[in-house]
């Protein structure tokens, strides 16, 4: 059997264009596509060449985010994997975004950080 490969995570956000632009400041990443969705909705998919963040907002506003890890289904975080731990650090906190939960463990290093509608990021560096 061949290993599965995830494409992309779809993530429903208050405001799929503003939060596109810092993904796309931050990490680098391009928006691949942009349009109507399912429910009268918009979308905006947000990533690299191999996978993606599927950023979509209903029509009608949406409800406060509530605490995912204590919500069946919920989504606990987004980890994502860079070379400079640091450099990427310091353009998440430029961007206005607090980090901690800091650790080093075998192999690598990690931050998080918490973004707009609840989404919480884990960032880790496996490079030495």
């Amino acid at each position: 059997m061949t290993e599965a490969i995830l494409e992309h995570a779809n993530i429903t956000v208050s405001d799929p264009a503003g939060t596109a632009a810092w993904l796309c400041e931050v990490f680098g990443w391009k928006i691949r596509w942009q349009g109507a969705a399912i429910n009268g909705g918009h979308t905006v998919h947000v990533g690299g060449t191999a996978s993606y963040l599927a950023l979509y907002a209903p029509p009608a506003a949406t409800a406060e985010p509530v605490d995912t890890y204590s919500t069946r289904g919920g989504l606990n975080h987004v980890a994502l994997v860079v070379d400079d731990l640091d450099a990427t650090e310091a353009r998440v906190k430029a961007a206005g975004y607090t980090t901690g939960s800091h650790a080093d463990y075998e192999p690598g290093r990690r931050f998080y950080f918490d973004a707009e509608d609840g989404v919480e990021f884990e960032i880790v560096s496996y490079s030495s």
